[in-house]
């Protein structure tokens, strides 16, 4: 009896294969070889659907940041709510950021593969922002930028180093939930108008 091939369910293996790999190792200490074994594929599918490493990470990276655009869109107008569910996505996809930090390991302040698709993608982000600010609902003294990526910032980064959220806020549950209202109330402080 053949083998009945189905590429789709072969890309889906190769890309799961690809977070894993890639979150773990970053670009420069990721395999090909592990990705193919992992997902039960050649290298030449690789290859031959994502391209090179360096294109199956932009790819990679790519997509998990368009899941978190529509699972998590930036919300100016409830902060809380949005301080929230970026957490909790956090929590739930914590390859992302590990991605993200690999990203800014290799490619430091130079120009990203997709760089201009990337700038689209937060100049919405920012108008968000300033549409924001504009209506009266959050500062405008902090521009909307910088306001963007301090939210940021300050959100993700309890996610991205769990080590040190763990040495300074406590390990227990409790603990975890009197940070996540701590970044809450910074969050909104940083907004207020």
């Amino acid at each position: 009896m053949a083998t009945v091939r189905d590429p789709e369910a072969t890309k889906a293996r190769i890309f799961e294969a690809a977070v894993a790999e890639f979150s773990r190792h970053g670009i420069a200490g990721a395999r090909i070889d592990r990705i193919a074994a992992a997902a039960k594929a050649n290298k030449q599918l690789i290859y031959a659907y994502f391209g090179n490493k360096a294109e199956l990470f932009t790819q990679v990276l790519g997509r998990c940041m368009v899941d978190l655009a529509s699972a998590v869109p930036v919300d100016p107008d409830d902060v809380d709510g949005w301080v929230d569910r970026l957490l909790d996505y956090h929590a739930t996809h914590p390859e992302l950021l590990r991605l993200l930090f690999w990203e800014g390991i290799e490619y430091g302040t130079a120009e990203l593969p997709d760089e201009e698709a990337r700038q689209d993608h937060y100049a919405r982000k920012v108008t968000q922002i300033r549409d924001a600010q504009e209506r009266g609902v959050i500062t405008d003294t902090i521009p909307a930028g910088d306001l963007l990526i301090l939210l940021i910032s300050l959100t993700n980064w309890v996610s991205a180093v769990p080590q040190m959220r763990r040495i300074l806020a406590g390990p227990g549950d409790g603990d975890q939930d009197r940070l996540r209202t701590s970044v809450k109330e910074a969050a909104r402080r940083l907004v207020a108008r």
